[in-house]
C-alpha cells in the first residue's frame, strides 16, 4: 500500500512525553511592560535573504511565474498586460502582510492582561521549543497547529515571541479584514489575508502561490498555517486541505531548496472559549461576523475562567525524508519550472499520506483534560437515562461518576493517550474541579451530576418543544466537543468492537470485513490514513488483545469475560454516528430529492431529525450537527450511492440511488433507528 510509509503501525503504549513549562507563571511576577519592550534577537534561518515586506512583493511581481501567468490571462481575456499587471499588484496589496515589530510588542502587552486574565496555565513542551529553534536555523520551516478557537493564531506568535524565537506569517481568511483597525493590527503582526475560495482565478492563485514560495525560499519568516483550513466546531480533525501544503512542498520537490521542515503543532484548551457558539452554528444559526465591535461586545468573557492550556511542538517532519522512495523529482525538469502545472498523481498521493501523517501527529500530541472523559462518560449516561425512558439529565452519583472516571483513566492510558490528570490529587477532587470548571454544562443535586438541559429553558418562558430541543442540543453538543477530544485514541479500538458485534461471526476476517466497512464509511469523519486498513486493524486488536478486552483463537476473535465493559463503552462511542448516518439514508431514500440542492440538504434534513427526536424514535441530539450531516453526505457521494447533476445556469441538485442508499443503511445496522439498546440493534 502505498501509505504505509506514511502511517506505520506502532506500540502507542511507549510514547515518551516532554516536560511542559507554564509561561504565564513569570508572566505573574514581573512587569507586563517590561516582557513587551525586551530585547527581541531571534535566531534566523542561516541562508536568510535579509529583504523587507516591501522587498518581498516586488520579488513576487517580478517573478517568472507571476509574468507568464499575466500573459497567459492577458491572452485570454484581451486585457492589456499592464492592466493584469496592475490587478496582480492590487491582489497583492490586499494580500500582503507588513510585519513590524511595534504591533508585535502591543500585542505581547496585551495578550499578557488577557491570557491571565482567561487562563491559569499556558503550558509548552520545553523540547519542542529546542527543536522548533535548531529546525528555524537549519531550514525553511512551515508550522502547522491544531484549529479549534480563535486565539490559536495568537496563541502561536505570543509563545514564539516569549522564547524569542522567528516569528511567523501567518495565512488568515478574509473575514478579519472587516475587523478594520484590528485586522491592519494582525497585518503588521504577520497575518497574510487570502480568501476563502478563488478556484479558477489563475492570476490570484499564482500570486498567491509564488508570494508563498517566496517567503519560504528566501527564509523571510517560519510560515504558518492550518492543514484542516478553519476552525474544527466539533473538536474532532478535519480532514485536511491540500492546496497551502501542496505549494510549501513545492520548493524542494523543484530543488529549489534542500529541505523543509514541517511542525505539527498540538493546542489543547481545558475549557473554549466559543463552545456554545460552535454549538449554535451546528444547529443552524449563523457564525457573528467578525468585527471589532463584536470583539470588545465579547469581552464579557474575561470575566470567566478558562482552565490550562497545553501547546505541544511535535518532532519536526522533512520533507526530503518523506518523499525519499516516494517522488521522482525528476518529472520536474520536463517542463520549464515557471509554468504552472497540476501535480502528477504520485504527487498528489504522496502530499495526501504527509497530511494525514501530521494530522495525527498533532492528535496524538493533544493533551487530554479530566473533562474529556467526565463529558464521555456524561453523555452516555445520559443516553442509556433516555433509552430506558426515565427523566431526561438522569444523571450520575458523584462516586459513580469518579469511579468510571478512574477507569476510563486508565483505559485511555493503556490505549497510549497523553493525559493531564493530577496523580496527586484525589480522584474525587479532580472530578469535582473539573465540573466546577464547565458548571455551565453540569449541575449538581442531591450527590447526583446531571447535564444542564434546563439551562436553555429557564432563560425563556413558552418555549415550544422544538426550541426546547434545540436548546438542550446546544449543551449535547457543547459536551459532544469535548467527548470528541478523545475520539483518535478509541475510534480503531471502537470501530473493533462496533465490528465484532455487527459482523455475525467471530472469524477474523469477518470481522475485518465489517471493521473495514465501517472504516470507508467514517473515512469523512475520523482521521483514518488512506490505504491503511490492516494497520489499524492490527493496532485495535493489540490494543483490545493487550487490555485483556479480546482473545485470538483459531482465527477468531473472542470477547473475554472482563472485557465487555469497555466493549460497551467503545461501541457508545461510534452510536451517535452510526444513527446519524443512517438518518441521512433514510432521509435521502424519503425526502423527494429530484430538485434537491447541497445547500437545502443541511436545512431539510435538519427539520426531518427534529421531527424524529420530538416523536422519541431518535435519542441522539448530537444527529442535529450540521458538521456530521455534511460528513455523510460526504462519504455516499465518495461511495457513488449519492452523485451530483449539473444543470446550466441552475444550482447542482443532489441524484440518490436509492438502492444502494438502502443497501448501505442496512449495513450500518437496520432501517430508521428506534429507542433501543445497541446490542439489540447490533
Amino acid at each position: 500500500m502505498a501509505s504505509e510509509a506514511v502511517c506505520s503501525h506502532r506500540d502507542p503504549m511507549l510514547k515518551k512525553r516532554d516536560d511542559f513549562e507554564d509561561i504565564l507563571e513569570e508572566r505573574r511576577n514581573s512587569s507586563d511592560l517590561r516582557y513587551a519592550l525586551k530585547c527581541y534577537t531571534p535566531v534566523l534561518y542561516k541562508q536568510l535573504t535579509p529583504c523587507t515586506a516591501s522587498d518581498l512583493k516586488n520579488m513576487v511581481l517580478c517573478s517568472t511565474q507571476v509574468h507568464f501567468v499575466i500573459a497567459q490571462v492577458s491572452k485570454e481575456t484581451g486585457a492589456a498586460p499592464e492592466e493584469v499587471q496592475a490587478e496582480a499588484s492590487s491582489i497583492l496589496e490586499e494580500m500582503a502582510h507588513r510585519l513590524q515589530l511595534g504591533p508585535i510588542r502591543f500585542f505581547a502587552f496585551v495578550l499578557c492582561k488577557v491570557f491571565k486574565t482567561l487562563f491559569r496555565s499556558v503550558c509548552v513542551n520545553e523540547e519542542g521549543i529546542q527543536r522548533l529553534q535548531q529546525s528555524i536555523h537549519e531550514h525553511p520551516v512551515v508550522l502547522l497547529p491544531s484549529h479549534r478557537s480563535y486565539m490559536d493564531f495568537l496563541l502561536m506568535s505570543y509563545i514564539l515571541y516569549t522564547y524569542d524565537l522567528a516569528l511567523p506569517v501567518i495565512a488568515a481568511g478574509m473575514d478579519f479584514m472587516g475587523m478594520k483597525i484590528l485586522g491592519e493590527m494582525l497585518r503588521m503582526s504577520g497575518a497574510f489575508f487570502i480568501r476563502r475560495s478563488f478556484g479558477g482565478d489563475k492570476l490570484y492563485w499564482a500570486v498567491f502561490s509564488e508570494y508563498v514560495r517566496t517567503m519560504l525560499k528566501t527564509g523571510f519568516a517560519p510560515v504558518e498555517f492550518f492543514l484542516e483550513g478553519t476552525r474544527s466546531r466539533t473538536s474532532k480533525s478535519l480532514t485536511p486541505k491540500l492546496g497551502l501544503l501542496n505549494i510549501v512542498m513545492e520548493p524542494f520537490l523543484k530543488g529549489e531548496v534542500f529541505d523543509v521542515a514541517l511542525v505539527p503543532v498540538s493546542i489543547s484548551y481545558e475549557r473554549i472559549l466559543e463552545e456554545s457558539l460552535y454549538a449554535r452554528e451546528l444547529l443552524g444559526v449563523p457564525k457573528p461576523k467578525e468585527s471589532t465591535s463584536g470583539l470588545f461586545k465579547a469581552r464579557k468573557v474575561l470575566s470567566e475562567n478558562y482552565g490550562s492550556i497545553h501547546v505541544y511542538f511535535g518532532q519536526p517532519v522533512s520533507v526530503r525524508s518523506l518523499a525519499e522512495g516516494r517522488v521522482q523529482r525528476g518529472q520536474f525538469n520536463l517542463i520549464p519550472r515557471h509554468i504552472p502545472r497540476r501535480p502528477s498523481e504520485d504527487v498528489q498521493g504522496f502530499v495526501n499520506d504527509s497530511a494525514y501523517q501530521l494530522l495525527r501527529a498533532q492528535e496524538e500530541n493533544m493533551v487530554l483534560k479530566p473533562w474529556v472523559l467526565l463529558s464521555s462518560l456524561l453523555l452516555q449516561n445520559h443516553h442509556q437515562n433516555q433509552n430506558q425512558n426515565q427523566r431526561r439529565g438522569g444523571g450520575m452519583m458523584m462516586e459513580e461518576l469518579s469511579e468510571g472516571a478512574v477507569w476510563l483513566r486508565e483505559l485511555c492510558r493503556q490505549y497510549g493517550a497523553f493525559l493531564h490528570w493530577p496523580d496527586h490529587v484525589p480522584p474525587a477532587e479532580v472530578v469535582s474541579s473539573s465540573l466546577d470548571l464547565h458548571r455551565g454544562l453540569v449541575t449538581i443535586s442531591d450527590g447526583r451530576v446531571h447535564l444542564n438541559l434546563g439551562h436553555g429553558a429557564q432563560k425563556g418562558a413558552g418555549l415550544t418543544a422544538e426550541e426546547e430541543l434545540l436548546s438542550q442540543a446546544v449543551i449535547i453538543l457543547s459536551c459532544a466537543s469535548y467527548r470528541n477530544q478523545a475520539l483518535h485514541v478509541f475510534v480503531r479500538p471502537a470501530l473493533l468492537a462496533t465490528a465484532l458485534q455487527a459482523a455475525g461471526s467471530a472469524h477474523k476476517q469477518d470481522v475485518f470485513n465489517t471493521f473495514n466497512f465501517l472504516r470507508n464509511m467514517f473515512a469523512n469523519e475520523f482521521i483514518l490514513c488512506p490505504g491503511a486498513a490492516v494497520q489499524d486493524f492490527e493496532e485495535a486488536c493489540f490494543l483490545l488483545m493487550k487490555t485483556g478486552v479480546v482473545l485470538m483463537e483459531q482465527e477468531e476473535v473472542l470477547v473475554t469475560e472482563n472485557g465487555h465493559r469497555t466493549i460497551t463503552f467503545l461501541t457508545s462511542i461510534l452510536d451517535p454516528f452510526l444513527q446519524g448516518y443512517q438518518v441521512v439514508c433514510r432521509f435521502l431514500c424519503e425526502a423527494s430529492t429530484e430538485s434537491l440542492t447541497e445547500a437545502q440538504f443541511v436545512p431539510a434534513v435538519r427539520t426531518f431529525i427534529v421531527r424524529l427526536l420530538l416523536s422519541g424514535r431518535l435519542r441522539y441530539s448530537e444527529v442535529l450537527s450540521s458538521d456530521l450531516q455534511k460528513n455523510a453526505l460526504a462519504a455516499l457521494q465518495r461511495l457513488g450511492a449519492v452523485h451530483k447533476l449539473k444543470r446550466e445556469a441552475e444550482p447542482a441538485t443532489l441524484k440518490v440511488n436509492t438502492v444502494m442508499v438502502n443497501s448501505l443503511e442496512d449495513t450500518l445496522g437496520g432501517k430508521l433507528p428506534t429507542v433501543k439498546p445497541v446490542a439489540s440493534r447490533l
